[in-house]
Parts: C-alpha cells; structure tokens; sequence
C-alpha cells in the first residue's frame, strides 16, 4: 500500500506502524508514554531511493522528531549512536567501535585468529568457521609479501598500540567524519580497500578505519582489504606516517604525530643506547644513528621526532595532572581547552631545551629525565593553582571560567609563557646565556621549586583576567603574542611583578 510523502497517515495505517514497532522511538528505541503524541516518518528517505510504503515508515516521538529536521530517520537514528559512542571519550579507535556494536548486538565478534598459509603464488586464509583464498602478490620495492581479500567483520581488528606493543593505528575516529562517510557510502562505492597486517595470526587494520567504520554503520559486513604478511614494522610505521602526515588531505592532530613519532623514536632511542660499539651515548651521537639509520631523514625530520619524543615524554608522564584537560584533536573544546600545538608554543618553547644534547647519558651532567620531570611539575603547578577548577559547562557568566578561558587563549598562554620563563630564570638566578636556553634543564632543589610555584601563583592571580565580560583585554588576547605581550607588561603583568613586585 503506497503512502504518499503529502499526505497523513490515516488511524488503521497508524495502527500497523504501531503494532509492527509498538509505542517505541524508531530513532533511539525509548518507549513513547500514553498520552505523549506520536510521529511517522520514513525509515529511509524517499530521495534517496526509500519507498514510501508501510514498511517504511516507523514512529517516533515528538522531540527526536523535531532535533532531526532534514535528516532521513536512519540517518538520525546513526547520529544518535554516533554521540553515544564518542560519548566514552576523545581517543577512540576503530577497536572501540567495534567492542561498542559487539556489547549492542550488531556484531557478533572480531578478531579472531586466522591462520594465512602460502600455496604456490596464493595465500590460503582459514578461520575457525571458513576458508578463503587469494593471490598473492610482492611489492617490487620492499620484496613483502600481501594479497587483497573480501574479509568478514569477524576477523578484523584495529591495529592500536597494546601490551607494551607499537600498533599503526596513526588517527583516531573522527565523529564527523564518520558520519558524512556513512551517508556517502549509501549512495557512492568505495574506491580504496582499507590495508592491514598479518599480527600473531590476527589481521589488524592500520589504515581505512573511518572507511569500515561508516560501512558498518551502515551494515556492511565484508570489507575489501590489502593485508602485508612480513612487512617490516618501523619502514611500514615510517611509510604510514608518511601517507597519513606529508601526503595526507587529513592531517594528524597535532597530539597524535607527537606520540606517533615520539613512539618510534623511543623504540629507536632504546635500541640506540644498547648498542655496545658506541660507549659515549649522547642525545646528538643517537641523531646521527638515526640518520644512518634511515638515510631518506632530512634534519628538519629527525628534529621533529626528536621533539615529538621530549612532548611525548611530558604529556605521558603517569604524574602529569595536566593531561586530561589536552585535546587529542587540533582544536581545544569545552571540555578539554589545551592542545598539544598550543603548549608546543608556548610553554614547552620557553622552558624545554629542545635541541640533541652533547652531554654524556652516562655521567651527571645528562639532565634530560630532571628537565622532563621539572616540566611536569610545573604543568602541575598551573593545574593545582588553577585549571583543576575548569568547568566546559560554564560559560563567561561565571567569573572564575571567565578567567581560566582569558589563561589558556593561545595568544595568551604563548605571551605570558614567556614572561614566566623570564621570571623564573631570575628566581633561579641564571645569568649565563646557556643556562637561561636551558631553564629547567638541572636538579631543583625544594626551595627553588616553591619559589617558582610563587611565580606561577603571581601569574594565575593577575587581577586583570577577572575582568567584568566584554574588558578591553578580551580584544587584545585576539592580537598576535608580541601585541599581546606589550599589553600584558602595560597592564601590570611583568616579569618584575611575577617575582614579587606590586602591579
């Protein structure tokens, strides 16, 4: 029976919707009250290709009726589970989804074991419950082998870093992009299949997962796959990186390339200082092995993995408090204000010495794990002194919040780090040009630590930023840091009042 998109519903209609679904939200599956008014909509939208016949249309209530507006119903009802979803956290992974749609009953299982055996040019690909085969094929470059395959959703995982083990899994998911990529995938083939590897008989995908995320979503259930079987970890760690960073539309947020990076390059740093041929290890004798390493590095390159190592190693400290309220994305949210790129340029910049040391690691002068852990004791000091009170839920209104947004403004967290840096290197007394590049670079004693928690209580306590809304210095913390800066010292905030002077 035909139901025209113009027309109402009429009570006998209405009737089998009702007994076919009963007094349930399509969208979200709640039950509809008696008494609350019910809604009819197609299940699938009539343009693109949804019948408009009984089966359907399927009821809702009034509220998720109107918060879907344009939106198909299984449209809405997807978003709806994407929100639920990326409703466990920030750093989710095509794993999580998947433990997510097994605990709701949409999948039965993934990952598990598989056993690939070559047979002539072919691979044979077994499970507990099927058998497949494929050609295999050899890259002309690498000499690795791999073969292409329709693999169903059970024998597929993500490719994440687990039991102390490196994963490629370079991104997280991304809710938006997950979703434009289900309503894509409705009506577009996919062009790419997703690639993996061959893990202790479990095939772990590195690169697609927001492509099989979309298509799970929307039922698929078999996925085109490119799966290496010997490939060397780092060059393939190397290669990913590469397609997901300097070749990418997609860029990584900024916090991933940092522990992507920082990631390898401890492995590296590790096997470096193991090495028996080379008795004297410095920071600088480790580049240079690297570069042997990996002759394809460029300076620049190896620079920044080296950073990426030092950042990883602050951010990832088990005693940084900090850590919760930076954003695994690029852009700072209500919840989580700070992102890596904003404390790469601001505090990190001013305190961290950044560059390869010459110092021996195996004498006292090497003070990297002392500068580490006075970095973290001093994101600590801002968290305790301030940030722990952030609330994203409160808006400009509340005045404490006002003056936490004013703190951590990306302009202003990279002038006021400057003027702290400065202030510190006075309370430390450090006067030779070497020693003020290297802050923190030493042992501090309990007294120097309180006097530099003093200068952070001067600075977290500035008067102007619990400026009534709409203040002059709002406008100002939109300039560029050294405008920024200038207002900053104009208004009181010097280095001389955050060692102890009146503003």
């Amino acid at each position: 029976m035909a139901i025209l998109l113009k027309r109402q519903l009429n009570d006998k209609e209405k009737s089998i919707i009702i007994e076919r679904y009963g007094r349930k939200c399509f969208a979200s599956g709640h039950v509809i009250p008696e008494g609350e008014p019910l809604q009819f909509d197609h299940i699938h939208a009539f343009s693109t290709g949804g019948e408009s016949e009984l089966n359907n249309i399927a009821p809702m209530c009034s509220q998720h009726n109107k918060e879907k507006g344009a939106l198909p119903l299984e449209d809405f009802r997807v978003k709806l589970r994407l929100d639920d979803f990326f409703g466990n956290g920030e750093k989710l992974t095509l794993k999580h989804l998947l433990q997510y749609l097994r605990k709701g009953k949409d999948i039965t299982t993934f990952a598990q074991p598989v056993a690939v055996v070559e047979e002539g040019g072919n691979v044979r690909i077994e499970s507990s419950d099927r058998v497949g085969a494929s050609v295999l094929h050899k890259c002309p470059t690498t000499g690795w082998k791999y073969f292409y395959a329709t693999l169903p959703v059970d024998l597929l995982d993500s490719d994440d870093d687990e039991d102390h083990a490196m994963g490629l899994q370079p991104r997280y998911l991304i809710q938006d992009k997950v979703f434009k990529l289900f309503r894509h995938f409705q009506q577009h083939p996919v062009l790419q299949p997703s690639i993996g590897r061959l893990v202790q008989n479990r095939i772990r995908l590195f690169d697609g997962q927001h492509k099989v995320a979309s298509l799970l979503l929307n039922g698929r259930r078999d996925f085109e796959c490119k799966i290496y079987l010997d490939a060397d970890l780092r060059l393939l760690n190397e290669t990913n990186i590469a397609a997901h960073d300097s070749f990418a539309q997609t860029r990584f947020f900024s916090s991933i390339m940092v522990l992507k990076l920082g990631g390898q390059f401890g492995k590296d740093f590790d096997d470096y200082k193991a090495l028996e041929s080379e008795p004297a290890k410095t920071e600088a004798g480790f580049m240079a092995y690297l570069s042997r390493l990996d002759s394809t590095l460029t300076q620049a390159e190896l620079n920044k993995r080296f950073r990426s190592y030092l950042y990883s190693s602050v951010l990832d400290h088990t005693d940084n408090k900090l850590k919760p309220l930076v954003s695994a994305s690029n852009r700072g949210t209500d919840q989580h204000p700070l992102t890596m790129d904003m404390l790469q340029k601001s505090l990190f910049s001013s305190l961290l010495y950044r560059d390869p040391l010459e110092d021996s690691m195996t004498t006292d002068a090497y003070k990297r794990d002392e500068e580490v852990a006075n970095m973290v004791s001093v994101l600590n000091m801002f968290y305790e002194l301030a940030l722990h009170a952030w609330n994203g839920e409160a808006g400009a209104k509340d005045e404490n919040q006002r003056r936490l947004q004013r703190l951590v403004r990306s302009k202003s967290m990279m002038a006021w780090a400057e003027l702290f840096r400065d202030a510190l290197c006075g309370k430390l007394d450090l006067q030779d040009a070497e020693e003020r590049a290297r802050p923190i670079y030493r042992q501090l004693s309990d007294g120097q630590t309180q006097s530099i928690r003093r200068v952070a209580e001067r600075l977290v306590g500035w008067s102007r930023w619990r400026a009534p809304p709409e203040d002059e210095i709002d406008r100002v913390l939109a300039d560029n840091k050294t405008e920024v800066k200038e207002w900053f010292k104009k208004h009181g905030l010097t280095t001389g009042f955050l060692m102890g002077a009146s503003e």
